[in-house]
């Protein structure tokens, strides 16, 4: 069995979680080595990461070299290690969603964001990212029951908007990479849709 990079990316509330625990549940079941780890986070520094950017106010330039840093350690300590021993690398959002969020969402300089992406990824980029791509009313309604919702779940539908917009334009870019998938259908629907791009994409 050889390695496999895959990342999930998708607006706030288009459910990736959720799919995502039951990919981890199925290739497990069927003998797989999988190591599933999120953006920001996955290591120590990431995880701290993490908390300063979704509930502290930060500077949209700070917020792009922090999620970068913490990219870097992700990559060097927990991606590249996963792969180089042959397994599945399951990663809740990657370089994506910086251009998604950071980029079309809040306007940071596409040139920029890819220049850093090239250093810190050298060349480590997923072989499949799976988009669960929902309209920014379904995610409205999803965080609507949110107790304590983060800085960008908070953000308004405009955002969302231009965020998701991001992610289209960004799978139409490279189609045969990305994966896009109609997350307001039936939870058991989105899964099998991509339980059945998973599956393809094994080695």
């Amino acid at each position: 069995m050889g390695s496999l990079f895959i990342s999930f990316e998708g607006i706030d509330g288009a459910g990736k979680s959720t799919h995502i625990a039951r990919l981890h549940q199925h290739l497990s079941g069927r003998g797989l080595d999988v190591c599933l780890t999120r953006e920001p986070g996955g290591t120590p520094l990431g995880e701290s990461i993490r908390e300063w950017v979704l509930h502290q106010p930060v500077d949209v330039v700070t917020e792009v070299l922090l999620m970068f840093a913490a990219r870097a350690e992700h990559l060097d300590r927990v991606i590249r290690p996963a792969l180089q021993a042959g397994r599945v690398v399951l990663c809740d959002r990657f370089t994506d969603a910086t251009m998604a969020y950071q980029g079309a969402g809040r306007g940071v300089d596409m040139a920029l964001l890819r220049a850093l992406a090239d250093k810190v990824e050298a060349g480590t980029r997923p072989a499949l990212t799976v988009l669960f791509d929902v309209p920014p009313a379904v995610s409205k309604a999803r965080l609507e029951g949110l107790k304590s919702p983060d800085r960008f779940e908070r953000e308004q539908q405009d955002f969302f908007a231009r965020v998701r917009q991001g992610y289209l334009d960004l799978a139409h870019a490279e189609p045969e990479r990305f994966v896009v998938l109609d997350a307001g259908q039936p939870m058991d629907s989105v899964t099998a849709a991509l339980l059945q791009a998973v599956e393809a994409r094994l080695p």
